[in-house]
């Protein structure tokens, strides 16, 4: 029997490893690849996304388009609600079949349920695959006896006994689409791509094009890292720089977040570079470690309810934050007056991009460190900025960095100064990103505060006036919130005796190390 059927994408927007789409096209005499531009993402008002992603967005769905359409298909770019629009659709195109890749979020989840039953009362089957992480983190929490873990250890003892991750299924091909008809032309312009214009977006507002979107460049940037093998082996994250000039990691987050690369492929193909070679890195640093601590926040997130948010999470610590909408601005915008933390702010916002560690330096200057406000409030501005925002992931580190949750040894804080210093004594990176001091001398780069009036006066930048002065005296701040966090510990310890009638120190857990951090980088200074 033939199959009219919809492929609805999401994330996966890609033609390999895709078992869903694969679904889709078993004897399917039609095919409507479809992606929805879902109000609650467009419109702003439940989630924050910012100018560069949704060039990066639009042009995965460009990729992706022109890849369907040398099958002989295309993508159906439908904006509206996708609970409001599949009921319309199911009876215009005469839909049999629904198939999609399985999702994990909270909002996913629920527009999900609501969208199979919408099917059920239209007859249409739903198949849905597990293909956006490693395994199905379902079935690792039921191998956790119903509860997500909760160390980056327990998630590794778990898997190891699922073994290793799927192999990904073969691409998309005109095989699979043998026998199906081809799109109609009279749709060609109703549900067509959309530009950033008509979305109502500026192209002008958008940073330099550093890293097109779509599963080709995905592949192609892969295949280039791969070549790499020595590189590939050797590759342990902490060891990266957070402030080179050219990034020192693969920067295929971005892509790996929408799909555009399979999780599932890019183990696999790091697993024939290992096997090639006796000796390589190994988790938590390696470039399979850092795939592993995507599946641990996944999992994390998805077994704990309010992951996004303090209060009603279980796993987090509540924290008396201040709001300081000044200190908060200040942040987002580059002008703390310390040089390190702004610049790598303006390269967020230019970019969409910042480094793993530079991240850490920056949350914990907000958080526990420095400023002392919420992580969600940090949380919201990574989510609109970072090209790779993932809920999962960026909630898991924000309260990781913030201390509030995997992570309990508060008083490790990064110094704004000394850390940069490390991997760039010149201060080569902020003065590519804050070209105002490019004409400082080293010795006051990081710390401009200190330089005599003649010099600021010979760089042609006065502290102050041409740069902002520093907001708070982290030699002193980070002290005083250090005892703020030993007793918000003290009283958290408290109300978990309180709630559980057990006594569960924190200081008396084994502390994981960042994720990819090193350990010496992170002591206060």
């Amino acid at each position: 029997m033939t199959q009219r059927s919809i492929h609805w994408f999401r994330k996966g927007l890609r033609l390999h490893d895709n078992p869903a789409l694969v679904a889709a096209c078993k004897n399917a005499s039609h095919l409507y690849p479809v992606f929805f531009l879902d109000p609650y993402f467009v419109k702003g008002g439940n989630y924050h996304v910012g100018i560069n992603r949704w060039r990066f967005l639009l042009e995965s769905l460009k990729d992706l388009d022109t890849s369907l359409r040398k099958l002989n298909s295309r993508l159906y770019v439908i904006q509206g609600n996708p609970q409001d629009m599949f009921p319309q659709l199911f009876k215009k195109w005469k839909i049999t079949r629904l198939t999609y890749e399985v999702d994990t979020e909270p909002y996913a989840r629920q527009r999900d349920e609501n969208v199979d039953s919408l099917a059920k009362s239209n007859d249409v089957q739903v198949f849905k695959h597990v293909s956006h992480t490693l395994y199905d983190v379902e079935k690792i929490i039921d191998k956790n006896e119903g509860k997500p873990p909760l160390t980056y250890q327990r998630l590794q003892t778990l898997v190891a006994k699922l073994g290793a991750p799927a192999k990904p299924v073969p691409p998309v091909t005109k095989d699979h689409l043998e026998g199906c008809a081809g799109p109609a032309e009279d749709r060609e312009e109703k549900y067509r791509v959309p530009s950033l214009a008509d979305l109502g977006k500026k192209e002008s507002e958008c940073g330099p094009r550093l890293y097109p979107g779509g599963e080709t460049e995905a592949l192609q940037r892969m295949e280039r890292h791969l070549k790499k093998t020595n590189w590939i082996c050797k590759f342990e994250k902490p060891q990266t720089e957070p402030n080179s000039l050219e990034p020192s990691t693969t920067v295929l987050s971005p892509y790996i977040k929408f799909g555009c690369l399979s999780a599932r492929t890019f183990y696999h193909r790091l697993l024939d570079v290992y096997r090639l070679n006796k000796s390589h890195s190994q988790p938590p640093v390696s470039l399979h470690g850092q795939l592993l601590w995507r599946e641990f926040f996944y999992t994390a997130a998805a077994g704990t309810p309010n992951f996004n948010r303090m209060e009603g999470n279980l796993v987090c610590t509540q924290i008396p934050w201040d709001t300081k909408p000044e200190y908060l601005a200040a942040w987002k915008e580059g002008r703390t007056g310390y040089p390190f933390i702004d610049a790598i702010m303006t390269q967020l916002r230019q970019e969409g991009w910042i480094h793993h560690l530079a991240r850490h330096a920056v949350a914990c200057f907000l958080t526990r460190g420095d400023l002392w406000i919420s992580w969600e409030e940090g949380q919201k501005v990574f989510e609109e900025l970072l090209l790779d925002a993932d809920w999962s992931l960026n909630a898991g580190n924000w309260m990781w960095l913030s201390a509030s949750a995997f992570f309990y040894q508060y008083f490790r804080v990064y110094s704004p100064v000394v850390f940069g210093k490390k991997t760039d004594k010149n201060g080569d990176y902020i003065k590519k990103y804050l070209p105002q001091l490019r004409k400082f001398p080293a010795q006051y780069i990081y710390e401009p505060w200190k330089a005599p009036g003649t010099v600021q006066q010979a760089a042609g930048c006065v502290i102050g006036r041409d740069y902002p002065k520093r907001i708070v005296e982290h030699e002193v701040i980070s002290k005083v919130n250090i005892k703020r966090m030993a007793e918000a510990y003290a009283k958290h310890k408290e109300a978990k005796v309180a709630r559980e009638g057990q006594v569960s120190t924190p200081k008396k857990r084994k502390a994981e190390s960042f994720p990819g951090a090193d350990k010496k980088r992170s002591k206060a200074k």
